[in-house]
This record gives C-alpha cells, structure tokens and sequence, in this order.
C-alpha cells in the first residue's frame, strides 16, 4: 500500500481532493438552493434531491467541460504551437507531429512500448492520438450534459414566470446557456496562457512544470 500511494500519489492526492471539493459544492449548493426557495415561497429540498436535481448537475458539468476543452485544445495546439523558453512547450525545432522514430512507433519501439505502438495500421494511428480523442469525448459529453441540465433548469425558470419553455436547440443558440459557457471557457484560456508564459520567467524547484531553477529564461527545456 505505501509503495501504491507514493507510485500514484498525485492521482490520489487529486482524486480526494475532487471528492472533497464536491462534496464541499454539494452542501453550500444545497444551502443556496434552500435559501433561494425561502426567499422566493417555495419548499426546501433535501441533499438527496438537491444531488438529482438540474440545478446541481448544471454547475458541476458546465465546470467539467471546460476543464477537458482547456486540457484538449492544448494538448493539441502544443502538437504545432511554440513557447520559447517554457517547459509548457516543445523546442522550436520539434513542431508537428514529428518522426516515427522521434515518437518510437512501429519498427522503431521497443518490446516495453504499448503494443498499439507496435502494431502499425489503424491501431497504431489510433493510439497516438488516444488522449485528444479521450479528453475530446469527455468534453463533449459534459458539454451535451450541461447542456440538457441547463434547459432543464431555465425552463422551470420560464414556468415559474409563467413564460412558455423552450426547446434544446432555443436554448442552445440563446445567451444562458453561451453566459455560463464562455465564463468558464475565458477563465481556463487565461490559466493555461498564463501558465506558457510566467513558466518562461519563474522557477519552482523540483516540479516538472518548471525549469531547473539555474535554466537560461530563453532555454525551453521540459523538466526541472
């Protein structure tokens, strides 16, 4: 158990602190969803019911889809886009998809590579690109989530007002859904922005996201 743990530490460490961070959002959720209803005459919901309810599931997928879009559009954009001096990017000189050999696939990988990298074809092809089609999937099935939540939550918003529903693709082209889109969408583009460049500048000792700390800023070098 201790040699699994310090193996897969910063999966562990992240999974309980996503759990923990749920379960933090399920309880003031719940807490706002109930004070909302007061104010507004309506009944109190129990946590089970706040947990099955739109409300609920539109907050936690509409932050899920943004965060696999930031994580798909970067691990793809880096494929081709450059950041001279961040360990967030390639060197220069390594643009594009780059060689067989470069990448250790079909005659060029060894009896340790994932066999889909030795078995050349489709499979071979498939497999390297396996993560942006997994991180591509993930976003957009937490983006249809959202989106099915979302309507689900105006529309009894729209019946509360006594005003008619609408229907999924209304409430696709219309500006709540787009409005808690692009406020998430905006604030990962900064993050990772942020990321390519501060990472250029400033040093953290012992991460991989950083350069060794004695590094030139214009070095890009992946590890420190």
């Amino acid at each position: 158990m201790r040699r699994f743990l310090r193996d897969n530490g910063l999966s562990v460490a992240f999974g309980l602190l996503f759990l923990a961070a749920l379960a933090g959002q399920a309880v003031a959720g719940l807490a706002d969803f109930n004070n909302r209803q007061v104010l507004e005459g309506g009944q109190t919901v129990s946590l089970g019911s706040f947990l099955a309810s739109s409300d609920f599931a539109v907050d936690v997928s509409e932050n899920w889809q943004s965060e696999y879009l930031q994580f798909f559009l970067y691990i793809l954009a880096t494929v081709w886009l450059v950041q001279r001096g961040s360990p967030e990017s390639k060197p220069p000189g390594r643009i594009g998809l780059e060689s067989d050999e470069d990448q250790r696939v079909g005659r060029y990988a060894t009896e340790r590579s994932p066999k889909w990298a030795r078995t050349g074809g489709w499979r071979t092809a498939v497999f390297s690109r396996s993560l942006c089609i997994a991180m591509g999937s993930l976003f957009l099935f937490s983006w249809l989530a959202q989106s099915i939540a979302g309507l689900s939550t105006f529309n009894e918003e729209q019946l509360a007002q006594l005003t008619d529903p609408v229907s999924w693709p209304q409430y696709v082209a219309g500006a709540d859904f787009w409005n808690r889109t692009l406020q998430n969408w905006q604030s990962e583009f900064l993050a990772i922005g942020s990321m390519a460049v501060l990472s250029v500048y400033l040093r953290q000792r012992g991460s991989p996201e950083s350069k060794p700390v004695g590094a030139p800023h214009d070095v890009t070098e992946k590890s420190g």
